[in-house]
């Protein structure tokens, strides 16, 4: 009988999008544990047989030093190590909005394969342009990168809800350090695919529209906008007028980038 490929799906005070999260990781097929990360701080092991890692979206710890900071600096002290081990034998560590603002203030998108410690940070989540929280439905499209489950050239409509997602690197030379890596993974799009040249389409004014990064693996990811919101077709506020769909469609897209992920995960062995 073949093992389950296990996710662990990590809370803590603020976040709020596990149940949506765990939903999305069962519906893909994966066995999944929702794990208080004060849990896994105490219990590294709990790492042992996973092969996913989840930080969801929320406001952890009320975002009240600065969006997932302390989060990010919690596992940067307590578990880099072992979360750096589980990288190299494989395993893959995802963030979304929170999460992802916690993975680039934990380091671990900046590491060099097999490195045992992360190197001073050169990327950041900050301030949307227009200074204020924006939520609403934005495009997505993938870019060909290290993260192989992505699909080059595929747009699909995803919902965002943020006040500090704008993706902004140190200089331009890092910026072509991530493209020539294979690191930027999605990018904000019109909703024909084309470039997105504003605020409206992409929402907090990243540097080159960036919505998603990986790391050179491909197997710690991170993105803003929430799929795990856009799981079935009527989630859309739009969904009867989505021809494009089909007329048989009942699943939504960011139920695709689900299935995907755990469809790449290793089975444990």
């Amino acid at each position: 009988m073949a093992h389950a490929k296990r996710s662990l799906v990590l809370r803590t005070a603020g976040i709020n999008c596990d149940a949506e999260t765990v939903r999305a990781l069962e519906r893909a097929g994966s066995q999944v544990e929702l794990v208080h990360l004060h849990s896994l701080l105490d219990q590294p092991a709990l790492l042992d047989g996973a092969s996913l890692v989840v930080i969801p979206g929320g406001f952890s710890y009320g975002d009240d030093v600065s969006s997932g900071r302390i989060f990010g600096l919690e596992l940067r002290h307590g578990l880099l190590q072992h979360l750096t081990r589980f990288v190299d034998g494989g395993g893959h560590v995802l963030g979304v909005c929170n999460g992802f603002q916690v993975l680039v203030e934990s380091g671990l998108f900046e590491r060099e394969p097999g490195a045992a410690s992360v190197p001073a940070r050169s990327i950041a989540l900050t301030n949307n342009l227009s200074a204020r929280f924006e939520c609403r439905w934005v495009h997505l499209k993938g870019e060909a990168c290290a993260a192989t489950w992505i699909e080059p050239g595929v747009t699909f409509p995803v919902p965002m809800a943020h006040g500090e997602g704008r993706f902004v690197a140190l200089d331009e030379a890092t910026l072509q350090r991530l493209e020539a890596r294979g690191q930027i993974a999605l990018r904000y799009v019109r909703a024909d695919g084309s470039p997105a040249t504003d605020t409206h389409d992409n929402p907090n004014g990243s540097s080159g529209a960036i919505a998603g990064i990986c790391d050179p693996t491909g197997r710690v990811f991170g993105l803003m906008p929430h799929p795990e919101r856009n799981l079935d077709a009527w989630n859309h506020p739009e969904w009867t007028r989505l021809r494009a769909r089909g007329a048989r469609r009942t699943s939504g897209e960011g139920q695709r980038f689900w299935d995907r992920l755990v469809a790449v995960l290793p089975v444990p062995v």
